[in-house]
């Protein structure tokens, strides 16, 4: 599928300047038009075209599957958080036992991909929240956390929407969330810094109280400030 030429010229301009200001991941209209068999065919073709273009035997018995291998990888797995029929189902309870203290899951395993060269990013996130009444299954979380990650990501943008989506399903701002991940863009290419890790976080509600912040920070025994 070809991009028009104003799409086109549009990423050109972009290049390597990598800021963006959506809460939302950027999607056509038509995102979803296709039926996954039909995006699976058009991306196996596309794969296909690049690994010829760079002079590799598609015929060689190790090679020829790995088309049709990354197109299924792409439309049902590693990007299989684009489509809103994937959205996990948080199921919410009462807080009958009146537990008023922040919750906080920690070490939450993070596979991502960065959107600008679609390479992993592999961390782990750490979610608090302050019940006002209401609490969520604690697997809950980490399904959230894996539908967000698992489609083209910015780790700020996939920080922002684990922490809308929590505030939503729970009724509460009392949200936080921070994460801390290795990028192979970074550590892979380009610098090649195998050491570095990029931590980000989105505070909600009582979270901007300075106190409150520490003592999750505490929690997950991040000393630092953000």
């Amino acid at each position: 599928m070809k991009l028009d030429n104003t799409l086109q010229k549009k990423y050109e301009d972009t290049g390597d300047d990598h800021v963006s200001a959506a809460e939302e991941t950027p999607l056509r209209e038509d995102a979803f038009a296709l039926e996954d068999s039909e995006k699976i065919a058009h991306i196996r073709q596309n794969v296909r075209e690049i690994m010829l273009t760079l002079g590799l035997d598609l015929d060689d018995d190790s090679l020829k599957g790995t088309p049709q291998r990354v197109a299924k990888m792409y439309v049902q797995e590693v990007f299989g958080g684009l489509h809103p029929d994937k959205k996990p189902k948080a199921s919410t309870f009462a807080n009958k036992y009146k537990y008023g203290e922040m919750l906080v899951e920690k070490n939450i395993t993070v596979y991502s991909t960065c959107e600008h060269h679609l390479l992993p990013i592999v961390g782990k996130a750490h979610i608090a929240y302050i019940s006002n009444g209401t609490v969520v299954g604690l697997s809950k979380m980490n399904r959230i956390v894996d539908y967000f990650a698992k489609r083209p990501q910015v780790q700020e943008r996939l920080n922002i929407q684990i922490v809308r989506e929590l505030q939503e399903v729970l009724g509460t701002d009392d949200v936080a969330c921070v994460i801390d991940a290795k990028h192979l863009c970074v550590n892979s290419r380009g610098i090649r810094d195998i050491e570095s890790s990029t931590v980000t976080a989105e505070y909600g509600g009582k979270f901007k109280n300075e106190e409150t912040r520490r003592e999750f920070l505490d929690y997950i025994n991040l000393d630092t400030h953000f």
